[in-house]
């Protein structure tokens, strides 16, 4: 079944897709979490994920940078510290937001900020490998934002 990608939605106050994300959400300039906004979340959905990821990052599966299980499956804020949410280990083994940090001289990285809707909850705190083998198939619908950011 092909997934749907026209009703559910993520933004950011902070950033227009496609643009540079502020400083302010690197790892060196203040490694803040922007502010996120879903809409249009199935009604069936019982779960959402979150995904930060950089498929540039100069490493064979790219580098996550923020996982976010067992968020309420509703429209409004990204809120990591809900009830219920569970922030799995980055790339570098920690369960927290970790800003962009590209290599110096890199070029410009893509951060794809990805929401998924899920027709049955994850258990325990997946990697992002795990959970897109683990859970493919309970994914409703999909959709992401992508901000860039470069040293």
């Amino acid at each position: 079944m092909p997934l749907n990608i026209a009703d559910l939605t993520i933004s950011s106050p902070d950033f227009e897709a496609g643009s540079r994300l502020a400083d302010t959400f690197s790892a060196d300039g203040g490694n803040t979490a922007p502010r996120l906004e879903i809409t249009g979340v199935p009604a069936d959905a019982v779960e959402l994920a979150l995904i930060v990821h950089d498929p540039d990052a100069p490493m064979p599966l790219g580098f996550t940078h923020w996982i976010v299980y067992g968020l309420p499956a509703q429209d409004g804020p990204v809120d990591a510290t809900a009830d219920h949410a569970r922030t799995a280990e980055n790339t570098a083994g920690k369960s927290e937001y970790m800003g962009p940090q590209p290599p110096e001289g890199h070029g410009d990285h893509h951060y794809y900020f990805t929401v998924y809707a899920l027709d049955h909850h994850v258990e325990g705190t997946p990697s992002r490998e795990e959970f897109l083998d683990g859970y493919a198939h309970a994914i409703i619908e999909q959709n992401r934002l992508v901000g860039v950011y470069s040293n």
